[in-house]
């Protein structure tokens, strides 16, 4: 039972970064699924960023951005998922190296979304991501 309750989060956790990336690859104009808190931090909002002429370039610069910012977050995901299997586990030494390396980068995220976009709904997202990884670290003490 400590397995499943150490693994399920960690591979919930890994779902939702294939889905987040694939949504920044996918979408026409991803820097608007956080639009409110992305024109709080330009202090302007996009009609104005785009409308001078010397910004034409800047929404296929950012497309381009965020394709790769998805693509490394589903790549992360990937990651996840696939050493969250069993016998991967089986060493308590890998589980701890697991746990270490995706509570530094929940973590580490929800510090720099508060610093550099307090207003995001993704802020929601962290929390949560943060309580699965809770979930497993508590599972990793009961894990034989």
């Amino acid at each position: 039972m400590a397995k499943k309750l150490f693994l399920t989060p960690i591979i919930i956790l890994g779902l939702i970064f294939i889905v987040l990336g694939l949504r920044w690859m996918l979408v026409d104009e991803p820097w608007m699924l956080d639009k409110v808190a992305n024109e709080e931090r330009l202090n302007m909002t996009f009609e104005k960023l785009f409308s001078e002429e010397i910004n034409d370039t800047l929404p296929g610069y950012l497309k381009q951005i965020y394709r790769f910012f998805g693509l490394w977050v589903s790549i992360i995901g990937l990651f996840i998922i696939s050493f969250s299997k069993e016998k991967f586990i089986e060493s308590k030494a890998f589980a701890r190296n697991l746990l270490i390396c995706i509570g530094t980068m929940v973590f580490s995220a929800q510090v720099l979304a508060y610093f550099y976009i307090p207003s995001s709904p993704f802020i929601y997202l962290g929390w949560g991501s943060i309580l699965l990884y809770l979930v497993s670290a508590w599972n990793f003490k009961k894990l034989s």
